[in-house]
């Protein structure tokens, strides 16, 4: 369930919101205010995983907001100005809906905040202390410890998942979240749904693209929807 919230200068745009909110089972409406600050307010003492934000407000503005909040919840941006569209997404909002809003457009909006929250609770909630796993192999009742340190990254394919290990391949008949959930969250990362990778085994990162160590020539794609979790993750360790 995603806690949301709406700030709105506009009564009949939160009233709008309200409506389709209350039609989407996901979300779990927990206030809406047309007074910025107080909605300041609610995020800093609630649980709050998404805003539904005004960009054009008196007091405080949307942006000025994504700011104040420095990344404590997403974003999706509701407003009738296109030309915030460039800023907004330079501060990582997840959406921008343009008023008035369809409902199709709305939940396009909502479903990409459910798998950008999705990935960064998974992130978040993996224990993953193994320093190895036991996999199934290709033949049947064999199992293969592989160390976790040795792996390099993991593609997903279909019904089974290549485990790349110091440049060795290793087939198994498990699923990606399965596997994902035995890995260290400090040390592995989903940036596609289809590859995990290991986080001290990337050298290079370009574009949407990132190289590994031991698998020069591997095309790893950061995917759309597991790209801020990627960069939230990395920023700790950038030096600019």
């Amino acid at each position: 369930m995603i806690n949301c919230i709406i700030i709105d200068d506009e009564i009949a745009a939160i009233e709008v919101l309200e409506h389709f909110i209350g039609q989407t089972p996901q979300l779990n409406l927990v206030g809406s205010t047309d007074n910025p600050v107080e909605g300041l307010s609610m995020v800093q003492k609630e649980s709050i995983d998404l805003v539904f934000l005004d960009v054009q407000m008196p007091q405080l503005s949307g942006i000025d907001f994504i700011k104040a909040v420095n990344g404590k919840c997403k974003v999706i941006l509701t407003t009738a100005y296109k030309e915030y569209a460039l800023e907004g997404y330079e501060l990582d909002v997840i959406d921008y809906l343009v008023k008035p809003v369809p409902f199709a457009r709305f939940m396009k909006a909502v479903q990409k905040a459910t798998e950008i929250l999705s990935v960064k609770n998974n992130t978040a909630g993996a224990t993953g202390l193994h320093d190895f796993i036991l996999v199934k192999t290709e033949t049947k009742g064999k199992f293969l410890k592989i160390e976790t340190a040795d792996i390099d990254y993991i593609e997903g394919m279909g019904n089974y998942v290549a485990i790349f290990c110091n440049g060795k391949k290793i087939v198994s008949f498990i699923n990606m979240k399965d596997l994902e959930e035995k890995l260290s969250a400090d040390k592995f990362i989903r940036v596609h749904k289809s590859f995990i990778v290991a986080i001290d085994k990337i050298i290079a990162i370009e574009g949407n693209t990132l190289l590994l160590k031991n698998n020069p020539k591997a095309e790893i794609l950061i995917g759309n929807a597991y790209r801020p979790a990627f960069l939230e993750k990395m920023k700790t360790r950038l030096i600019d």
